[in-house]
């Protein structure tokens, strides 16, 4: 168990004066209600009970953190502010930039606006290692530092002299031929910023995830935009029915081929795509839309980047990371944060707090929190369920309790707020309020989902097992909310398949033209992609989540521009020399009316807008009624619906009788094989079903049904409207 504490001495004051920041604001600051005793826990879970000693330390850290935050900070509220006080921030007399290093023997401020002079502008040292300047304004009352203009922060550290990019920097850009970003000084005036024009929408009942990456959503081979994003891409998401677009690589990260997930600049929108305000007027659109937007943010790791990163920042191994082998991931070749450092969590906190306040991002979808609760990182680690894997020595108590701090901090003064954690582990109290004594995440990601798919993808038909994919979709706690996916970014990264390529292979490339003769592979291929995406939404959780491209079946990896990698051991990694060829979205295949992208992409909108029409996902009511390993048949209910779904590669049944649980009579609501969406139409959509009184299947009613091979059928009562 780690017992690395974030603690302040008595005779330490804050760094800041936690009345001068309310003060400043003019407002009435909103407030983190004060935690319980969090023991619900046990009454939800009594399982839980045996590990008491465990989870009561973990509440134990948690409310200690709060209390020292509200005695030395002024509480939850102005500490998760630190980007008000530390970086720059301007006041009518000038401006101030204050950078905690305490490694640092020295400090000054550089820059385009001094000619980047170390001798011109030197910054003074507190006792708690924050190093400070102000620099007044000019005499004709401009900024002493212009918007838009270069800056960094100079050291004289333990490892040498360093120009660093400030740890709190807003905006840095990549100039170009230069390889290290260059922190920019940003400050527009008042007639430049965006003005948010609309409301942010309610969180909805049930959440359906666009997963979309800004920079590879263009069709052509370029990094795209924040504005064509805007434009072109968030009405395509709100008329395929989802209700929500979380949003990859936003926090700055100069390896593109990254995917976002090796940030050099927390505070920084990325600069390939645009400004700052293109980037709010990006989510201010999505709002009018209707369309939640949720940030993927990385709180896991780090760049190893000195330059532009944090990494080594005030010359010394553990500054905002632990030292030696702790602070290293081996696998991800990144640095890993020290959760008991206080300076650490002002910066987490606040870094979490700036995008919902100053960009309006309705939450977050947390990366890497496995690697974050345990100390081996979830590697080489299978998880199996006992608990003991979860509250013991390997977890990693101050992460988890910074978990904690965040969730109480979003949820308390952000209500309306999602927060979704990266949980392969299943963590339990992972989706439970923190004041009940939980991590406080509102969804975990289902991750075993996707795993399963690719594990039965690379086995016949004949062996697919009905009992082994309903065991998988629904493996979750109960009350603890999960979002589903049958594939996500991974599985189209280069080197990996999605579930079309996976079905279909190069057979995609030759027989998608609707005029010209399919394949058995592409028949089989179609009806299957729309079967697996059905089946995980219907049972897989109470969210779902597709990455953009994938809802049609899109046919080529992702593959960033990279050049060729030279190793330590003489051996070469080739390169794409650099082209972006495989870094779009071809959106154009899935619109194209004779192309048979067109089919899968009108059944995925079809299914979007049958959930958001019946709400099934976030029904109590759920019952699965059959798992025949002999007729490859699933029959489940879900809210108001009955779902059939036919996995056999030939057999179709006539007169095939299923339970429900309501009597009436039946429709049809949503068919797999509907030639809209390039099946065969070898049911007629308008044929009603009479339910017959008696037991069938544990149900109190049934009715029959034509079941074709390979399709999925739901039905719903005709009187629903």
């Amino acid at each position: 168990m780690e017992e690395n504490e974030a603690v302040r001495s008595e005779d330490q004051s804050s760094v800041f004066d936690p009345s001068n920041v309310v003060k400043e604001r003019g407002v009435k600051p909103r407030i983190v209600p004060p935690p319980s005793d969090g023991k619900k826990i046990y009454e939800i879970d009594p399982m839980l009970r045996s590990y008491s000693s465990h989870l009561d330390y973990r509440y134990g850290q948690y409310r200690r953190l709060r209390e020292e935050i509200d005695k030395y900070e002024g509480g939850l509220e102005a500490f998760s502010r630190g980007y008000e006080k530390l970086g720059f921030s301007r006041s009518d007399a000038g401006i101030t930039y204050r950078e905690w290093a305490p490694g640092a023997k020295a400090a000054s401020l550089i820059g385009d606006f001094n000619n980047w002079n170390p001798n011109a502008d030197i910054m003074t040292r507190n006792e708690f290692g924050v190093w400070e300047i102000f620099l007044p304004n000019n005499t004709d009352g401009s900024p002493a530092i212009p918007h838009g203009s270069r800056v960094k922060i100079r050291m004289d550290t333990p490892s040498g002299i360093k120009d660093s990019i400030p740890a709190w920097i807003k905006f840095s850009v990549q100039a170009p031929g230069e390889i290290p970003f260059n922190g920019i000084y940003y400050d527009p005036p008042e007639e430049e910023k965006y003005v948010f024009k609309h409301p942010q929408p309610k969180r909805p009942k049930s959440l359906r995830i666009y997963e979309a990456h800004v920079g590879m959503s263009s069709t052509e081979p370029m990094v795209n935009t924040y504005a064509n994003f805007r434009d072109d891409v968030l009405p395509r998401i709100k008329r395929l029915g989802y209700n929500a677009v979380q949003i990859m690589a936003i926090q700055e990260h100069s390896y593109y081929a990254s995917f976002g997930y090796h940030v050099t600049n927390f505070f920084a929108p990325s600069s390939r795509c645009g400004t700052p305000e293109e980037l709010k007027s990006l989510i201010d659109r999505a709002h009018e839309l209707g369309l939640v937007v949720l940030m993927d943010i990385v709180h896991s790791h780090a760049s190893k980047n000195t330059l532009d990163g944090l990494n080594m920042f005030d010359g010394t191994d553990a500054h905002y990371f632990h030292s030696g082998p702790r602070g290293n991931h081996w696998m991800w070749d990144s640095r890993l944060f020290n959760y008991g450092s206080w300076e650490v969590l002002r910066y987490l906190l606040s870094n979490a707090r700036w995008w919902l306040e100053e960009y309006k991002f309705d939450g977050y979808r947390f990366d890497g929190v496995t690697s974050m609760m345990y100390t081996h990182h979830g590697l080489s680690v299978g998880f199996t369920g006992n608990y003991t894997e979860y509250f013991g020595l390997e977890t990693d108590v101050d992460a988890v309790t910074y978990l904690m701090l965040v969730n109480d901090m979003i949820h308390g003064l952000y209500p309306e707020a999602i927060t979704v954690g990266e949980d392969v582990s299943g963590m339990p109290t992972f989706c439970i309020p923190v004041q009940d004594g939980g991590v406080g995440f509102d969804y975990r990601l289902h991750m075993a989902i996707a795993d399963k798919w690719i594990e039965i993808l690379k086995k016949r038909d004949e062996d697919w097992q009905m009992g082994d994919i309903v065991y998988t979709l629904t493996n979750r706690r109960w009350s603890e909310k999960c979002i589903s996916y049958a594939e996500s970014h991974d599985q189209a990264l280069v080197g990996d398949k999605t579930i079309a390529f996976w079905l279909m292979d190069k057979d995609m490339y030759d027989f998608m033209a609707v005029d010209r003769p399919s394949t058995p592979l592409i028949d089989r291929g179609i009806a299957l992609h729309k079967m697996i995406r059905l089946i995980t939404m219907g049972l897989g959780g109470e969210g779902y989540l597709n990455f953009m491209g994938n809802e049609f079946g899109h046919p080529e990896w992702i593959d960033f521009p990279r050049g060729e990698q030279r190793l330590s051991d003489g051996s070469v990694i080739p390169g794409n020399n650099f082209s972006y060829d495989k870094c779009r979205r071809r959106f154009d295949l899935g619109d194209a009316d004779y192309l048979r992208y067109r089919g899968l992409q009108e059944f995925d909108q079809a299914m979007q807008h049958l959930e958001e029409k019946y709400g099934f996902m976030t029904s109590k009511h759920q019952f699965i009624s059959r798992k025949d390993e002999g007729d490859r048949v699933i029959i489940f209910e879900r809210g108001d619906l009955v779902f059939v779904f036919n996995f056999h590669w030939t057999s179709s049944y006539f007169d095939y009788r299923i339970g429900c649980s309501k009597p009436g009579k039946y429709k049809i609501v949503l068919d797999s094989d509907d030639p809209l969406f390039g099946g065969f139409g070898r049911l007629d959509s308008k044929a009603e079903y009479f339910t017959y009184d008696g037991s069938y299947d544990g149900r109190p009613c049934s009715f029959m049904v034509y079941a074709p091979c390979r399709t999925a059928v739901v039905y719903a009562l005709a009187n629903h409207d």
